[in-house]
């Protein structure tokens, strides 16, 4: 049996920052609570293990209205980021921020805000639930049209027409970093497609920005490279995480067996399926610590 593991699998520079600065600043500030909104990154175990070393996780703002006045606090923002919105909470009540955003998540913010200021409206390419673009439409004030699916297209065009009849006709599009890159061109051409198809809206200038982080790009060629030459699949990260997703898509377009999973231990059932593989591909999304991949690298070779 053949294992190949992909290079780029496991934790990319941004969630590397978040989860080991988090670390280094609980540790540091043991006399202060210190809360993170929403998961550092989607992925379940890396949140436990923080829990277990201090950080307290919190869904909303809300729920840090009875603590501001009675206890010595910090927020960390986690790597997907968070909208203007929060930012001007935290330090309308006088509350220390340790911004984690990534990089590439930060720089998109400070385009779409820019262009806004600049009169364009955006268009972003993402998932319309994702924390990340949740995130991103709160840096373009009322300017922003979300677009997940190519149904969402003509919603989004129609809206931003009806909205815009003579002013501000100008787009910008752009994407979640951990969007898929194959539907990000797709989706960007159609929309300029229908633009152009129409002499009412032809004149509209669009400019495309591709913000899918290189990281995510590597590791979706090659997901889609290795799951050619393998007869079976192994998807490892957070069964909520987006780029997680996006490599068990493009997978199981290339191979008919793939599963995904948290940990090693939801392969023990495909144990007798495994035993028959000749090659077995493994890739990890970019909230998977090393020490998941390590663990089921090691369960196929004990069977």
């Amino acid at each position: 049996m053949e294992i190949i593991v992909g290079k780029t699998a496991g934790f990319c520079y941004g969630v590397t920052t978040a989860v080991e600065k988090s670390e280094e600043y609980v540790k540091k500030n043991m006399d202060r609570k210190v809360y993170c909104l929403g998961e550092i990154v989607h992925n379940k175990q890396v949140v436990e293990k923080l829990e277990q070393e201090g950080l307290i996780f919190i869904d909303k703002l809300e729920d840090l209205l009875p603590k501001i006045n009675n206890d010595k606090i910090s927020v960390i923002i986690r790597a997907h980021g968070e909208p203007k919105s929060t930012y001007e909470f935290l330090n309308n009540n006088k509350i220390e921020i340790v911004d984690l955003t990534c990089p590439n998540v930060l720089a998109i913010h400070n385009i779409v805000s820019e262009y806004v200021e600049n009169g364009y409206n955006i268009f972003l390419i993402g998932q319309k639930n994702h924390p990340e673009t949740i995130g991103t439409a709160g840096f373009c004030k009322d300017k922003c049209f979300i677009i997940e699916n190519e149904e969402d297209i003509s919603t989004a065009l129609k809206e931003f027409l009806d909205n815009n009849k003579k002013t501000n006709e100008k787009i910008l599009i752009v994407a979640q970093t951990t969007f898929s890159l194959t539907k990000f061109n797709k989706f960007a051409q159609e929309i300029e497609n229908k633009l152009n198809q129409n002499e009412s809206t032809k004149h509209i200038k669009v400019e495309v920005k591709n913000t899918i982080c290189n990281a995510t790009r590597l590791r979706q060629e090659e997901t889609e490279k290795i799951s050619k030459e393998v007869d079976y699949m192994i998807i490892i990260g957070g069964k909520n995480s987006s780029n997680t997703r996006k490599l068990y898509d493009i997978a199981k377009n290339n191979c008919k067996d793939v599963s995904i999973i948290e940990t090693y231990i939801e392969l023990k059932e495909f144990s007798e399926n495994i035993k028959n593989k000749e090659k077995i591909g493994i890739m990890a999304g970019a909230s998977t610590p090393n020490y998941s991949i390590n663990e089921v690298i090691d369960f196929i070779k004990s069977l």
